[in-house]
């Protein structure tokens, strides 16, 4: 199998770091061919703070897939997220010399550029800068401006932020555990891909990704991203909270939570009762599944209405703004039992569990349309577009037919004309968005820090 033909999407995360190698099959759907997954020992909500333990760990990680997928892993697509990231709303504008010239993908890059310039906090960058809709002379609400005539170009911007030394740490580790980087992406943009349908997107959708360490927050409506967000609280927190409340092991929580914790007390009765075994010869402790179950509850409530306060933030009351798809749930989170129906009740929004089946073949692994791999699908589905792009754009040779003359007036026109025959014509590539940019200026930096 050619290398060129597989997508490597790498997740790394507070508690696990995942490496996913797929690709397209004959009918345009995505075959995940490996898995490979590792304990994260250096990252601590989303945030490395360990260089060396993270290096290892997705070291380990790659082999496993490597091994399962039987293929060579030579550059990954990254998801970044972490308690350092944030957006905000942005309105620009620029007056265009020539009015009776049509506004083309320059004007709307030089719009984009103004937006970078703005002074952010120091040590944080902007990463992406997404415009929501356009102003042409004062006409509003135009979502593509291109062809038009106008002097004066307005945009509404949806600009990320995040700490660059943060960014950098990240790819300090792909390129230390020997991999190459061909791309970074937004993970709550990446596990919207995975998960959600076009028609969610246009509808109004929030997407709550429950991680390890974080959770983000995405908002979409009329197809494009309108708000994000990253609460500083996941899955470990609730973990910490079961091992402090019922005094075990951290392991013994972890294990609490998955097997027999719920989101809502009410479903347990008292005389519900596991034993966990006691360390070194000590007596074994008894907890009933109905303080389990309060102690997540808790927790989880906290989540929620954190995760309500910034839908609220965003404004999705007014009838512009409204959710009509609700929200929709992802990540290692998700899987918590009756969490659903407590997001309906706290929220009052239609709510679903999303799973990363949206593009995957329907053969695909169990495995890999858990909620937990919504990420690194959404990674390798960045990637395979990427790939898609990038030979969408190579130069394309096409030999022009020589005009019915003779040989003679023909080498005249090239002696002329070198020009004009035997040409190599190449596609105009199209502009780059402005994570490719982004992600340029970053590698360059990467390849310079040596």
């Amino acid at each position: 199998m050619e290398n060129k033909d597989i997508a490597v999407g790498l997740d790394i995360g507070t508690t696990k770091i995942v490496v996913m190698i797929g690709r397209y099959n004959e009918y345009g759907k995505v075959e995940i061919l490996g898995i490979g997954r590792s304990k994260s020992l250096g990252v601590h909500r989303g945030v490395v703070n360990n260089i060396t333990q993270t290096i290892q760990s997705i070291q380990q990680a790659v082999q496993q897939a490597e091994a399962e997928a039987g293929v060579k892993v030579q550059d990954v697509v990254v998801g970044i997220a972490g308690q350092h990231i944030r957006s905000l709303q942005h309105s620009d504008y620029i007056t265009r010399e020539n009015a009776d010239k049509v506004i083309d993908d320059e004007d709307i890059d030089t719009l984009c550029n103004q937006v970078h310039k703005l002074v952010m906090l120091p040590g944080e960058e902007i990463i992406h800068v997404l415009p929501q809709d356009f102003k042409v002379d004062g006409q509003a609400e135009i979502s593509e401006p291109i062809g038009m005539y106008g002097g004066r170009l307005e945009a509404n911007f949806h600009v990320v932020v995040g700490q660059i030394s943060s960014i950098r740490n990240i790819g300090r580790c792909v390129k230390n555990a020997g991999l190459e980087l061909s791309g970074i992406t937004l993970e709550p943009l990446a596990s919207a891909n995975a998960v959600l349908s076009q028609e969610e997107k246009e509808a109004g959708v929030a997407l709550v990704d429950i991680g390890g360490g974080t959770t983000d927050l995405a908002i979409f409506k009329d197809g494009l991203i309108r708000h994000t967000a990253v609460i500083p609280f996941g899955g470990n927190v609730i973990t910490e909270d079961i091992k402090e409340g019922c005094s075990i092991i951290e392991k013994q929580a972890e294990l609490l939570k998955v097997k027999f914790g719920s989101a809502w007390p009410g479903e347990n009765k008292d005389n519900e009762i596991v034993s966990i075994p006691g360390l070194r010869g000590r007596e074994p402790k008894e907890i009933t599944l109905k303080n389990l179950s309060k102690i997540i509850h808790y927790r989880v409530v906290e989540i929620i209405e954190q995760v309500f306060v910034e839908i609220k933030n965003y404004g999705y009351e007014e009838q512009k703004k409204k959710l009509i798809a609700g929200i929709v749930i992802t990540g290692g989170g998700a899987n918590l039992k009756h969490l659903k129906q407590l997001v309906e009740y706290i929220t009052g929004m239609d709510t679903r569990i999303g799973y990363p089946n949206e593009h995957l073949a329907g053969d695909s692994a169990s495995e890999a349309t858990s909620p937990i791999y919504a990420t690194a699908v959404g990674l390798v589905l960045n990637s395979l577009e990427r790939k898609k792009r990038q030979q969408l754009q190579a130069p394309v040779v096409t030999e022009k037919q020589p005009l019915a003359a003779d040989t003679e007036s023909e080498n005249t026109q090239i002696e002329e004309e070198p020009n004009q025959d035997n040409v190599v014509e190449e596609q105009k590539p199209k502009s780059k968005n402005f994570m490719e940019k982004f992600f340029d200026k970053f590698k360059d930096f990467l390849d310079n820090a040596e």
